[in-house]
């Protein structure tokens, strides 16, 4: 066969190929299941959390992972979408939610093994027409089985009293007349906290989350701390810290100049921080100080579990990665 004649067979192949591709019907992720894979553990994940003594995590792709032995194997979850999802939050070892892109808000009752779906887009439309398709959630926090926030872009702000069966939008709720993207909810002893851009903080109280002034103007990526502390972190290795609910701040030397991405209070009171480039900083005076931590293998990190003693867990870009051999805290 002469070399034009090969050329116009694999010209009409591709064409060929290229119109069944585009006759392929169209599957929303809000319809289509994630799809089982052994590679769920070691592909991108963006969050972590512990349900009792077991491991949960979610990723792109509906991906959700879990782990009964701290980390060593793991096992992948039924989840009805296969939207991306960006954090988990789980109140005891039973009840747990997951949020992410396309306005998605999952449920688990049995420690994340099952999953249903309580909202998405296609819902959030009806409430929120002004929001068009920007309906992406960053974070999910409850304090017990009933009452839960979760925020996202451009000031997304929902609020459920029955465990996510109703999300009420709280938009106008928010000191944010700016619409900035909300990025982090954090608990820290009764007071709750949302973290944003522009150095945003807001502080709930009673139905409101008001502005707690902050001296940095880059986007927070979180909060941490206990009652006495506060400890707000964010792009380019920015933290600080107050004593005084927010009311003076004092930076917080980290030593890194690559964005800080996930924060953790380990059972010995130890305050953990990771970074977008791997990197691992131990503070063993409530924030004060950091040092660094050194590692036999890193990669980006995007969210960490204190694992009861027995290390700490990363997720990231490349998956999960335990860290064993927390430093005891000796008195």
């Amino acid at each position: 066969m002469s070399v034009f004649k090969r050329c116009s067979v694999v010209l009409l192949a591709l064409a060929t190929l290229q119109g069944a591709v585009q006759a392929a019907p169209f599957t929303d992720v809000l319809d289509l299941p994630a799809m089982p894979t052994a590679l769920a553990a070691s592909s991108a994940l963006r969050d972590v959390a512990l349900a009792g003594q077991r491991l949960v995590a979610v990723g792109p792709r509906g991906h959700i992972v879990y782990s009964d032995d701290h980390g060593a194997h793991w096992q992948q979850a039924q989840v009805p979408v296969s939207a991306d999802l960006n954090a988990v939050s789980f109140v005891n070892a039973e009840l747990g939610w997951a949020v992410g892109h396309d306005g998605v808000v999952l449920h688990s009752r049995d420690g994340g093994v099952h999953w249903h779906q309580q909202l998405d887009r296609r819902t959030l439309a009806e409430r929120l027409p002004e929001m068009g398709s920007d309906n992406v959630l960053l974070d999910v926090w409850f304090s017990d089985a009933g009452n839960g926030y979760a925020v996202g872009l451009f000031n997304l702000l929902l609020h459920t009293t029955d465990g996510g069966e109703h999300w009420q939008p709280w938009l106008e709720h928010s000191d944010n007349p700016q619409g900035l993207h909300l990025t982090n909810l954090a608990a820290v002893g009764d007071e709750l906290y949302i973290t944003g851009e522009q150095g945003l903080l807001l502080k709930r109280d009673g139905e409101r989350f008001i502005r707690v002034a902050t001296p940095y103007t880059g986007t927070l990526f979180g909060a941490v701390g206990k009652p006495g502390w506060l400890l707000v972190y964010g792009l380019r290795g920015h933290a600080y810290r107050s004593t005084d609910g927010g009311q003076q701040w004092q930076p917080v030397n980290t030593g890194i100049h690559t964005s800080l991405t996930a924060a953790g209070i380990d059972r010995d009171g130890q305050l953990w921080l990771a970074s977008q480039a791997g990197d691992l900083l131990l503070s063993r005076d409530e924030g004060a100080r950091f040092s660094p931590l050194a590692q036999s293998a890193r990669g980006p990190v995007t969210a960490l579990a204190t694992d009861a003693g027995h290390g700490l867990v990363l997720v990231g870009e490349r998956g999960v990665r335990t860290q064993a051999g927390i430093p005891t805290l000796h008195p």
